[in-house]
């Protein structure tokens, strides 16, 4: 039997979520007699637990910092086990918002426009919306510059932006990025195949986190999406242009707004969810690519010092 050490919960704003993904992954597995899982946390037992089980592989469940951003998969790196999805350079790297859009930029990937701003005690609102209607103009999009699923993202206009900015003064710094209307695309990277895309249409404002995770919210995912055929082969290849130039592994998913036929990348996940309700099984389902095929393509990815 394959032994199959699966990593969830953890630290995140997203440990919810981690816990529902591995929850649908294992159900799966175990339908397969070879597997033989466990499921821990990475608390602070998580290495001797590691040590003890030596798993084959790690399938990396965990969402949001320390889960995809380059901390878990460092430790796994030094204990030598295979894991899934990307290693420490491209899991750190496609979650900090501002260096992936600059490295964006650099390759030629239109991206929203976008400032950096940085909490302290004596910041000028004032100034700061005469910066915005400068270089961006209302409305804009605040958000954190690691989280991930859409956690503590607002769209604001000028009336309302103290209000949202003063929400998220935790996170210290964050993106003020353009708002780019349009049609919301989705586009999944499979290794080295490009897996498909999904058109969403959420009766909120945006696919935030709780049209990810809430079956009451309602968002309708429309696949196959209507397109050109040369747009459908334009957001693949933005799509997978991206996932090599973050050196990412396994899936990966591609944010996009479609506006004025030009796609706009939003940002890049590494470790997109596995729920009931996420896009990239979806979009796998419509390709013929049964979940426990999808979850077996992710593990033969499995590695270390990528």
């Amino acid at each position: 039997m394959k032994k199959i050490l699966t990593l969830a919960g953890g630290y995140s704003n997203e440990r919810e979520i981690s816990l529902i993904t591995a929850k649908s992954v294992i159900k799966e597995l175990k339908k397969d007699r070879k597997y033989n899982i466990l499921l821990i946390e990475p608390d602070g037992n998580f290495v001797k637990k590691l040590r003890k089980f030596k798993p084959d592989l790690v399938l990396n469940l965990l969402h949001g910092r320390y889960g995809e951003d380059g901390y878990i998969q460092t430790i796994l790196e030094s204990e030598r086990i295979k894991y899934t999805h990307s290693g420490v350079l491209s899991s750190s790297l496609a979650i900090d918002k501002e260096i992936s859009k600059k490295m964006f930029i650099k390759n030629n990937i239109l991206t929203p426009p976008y400032l950096k701003f940085v909490f302290n005690n004596n910041f000028n609102l004032k100034n700061i919306i005469n910066t915005i209607n400068k270089k961006l103009g209302f409305p804009v999009v605040l958000k954190p510059i690691n989280e991930g699923s859409s956690v503590g993202v607002y769209i604001t206009n000028e009336k309302n932006f103290k209000k949202n900015l003063l929400k998220l003064e935790k996170f210290k710094e964050i993106l003020i990025e353009k708002f780019i209307p349009g049609r919301e695309i989705q586009a999944a990277i499979l290794g080295n195949k490009k897996l498909g895309i999904i058109e969403l249409k959420p009766k909120r404002k945006f696919y935030d986190y709780k049209a990810k995770y809430t079956a009451s919210a309602k968002t309708k995912h429309i696949i196959p999406v209507s397109m050109s055929d040369k747009n459908f082969i334009k957001v693949n290849s933005i799509a997978m242009k991206a996932h090599k130039l973050l050196k990412c592994r396994g899936v990966s998913r591609s944010d996009f707004r479609f506006f004025n036929n030009k796609f706009y990348l939003l940002e890049l996940n590494t470790q997109p969810g596995m729920t009931s309700l996420s896009l990239v099984p979806e979009i796998a389902r419509y390709k013929n690519i049964t979940f426990i095929k999808l979850i077996e393509e992710i593990m033969k990815d499995a590695s270390i010092n990528k």
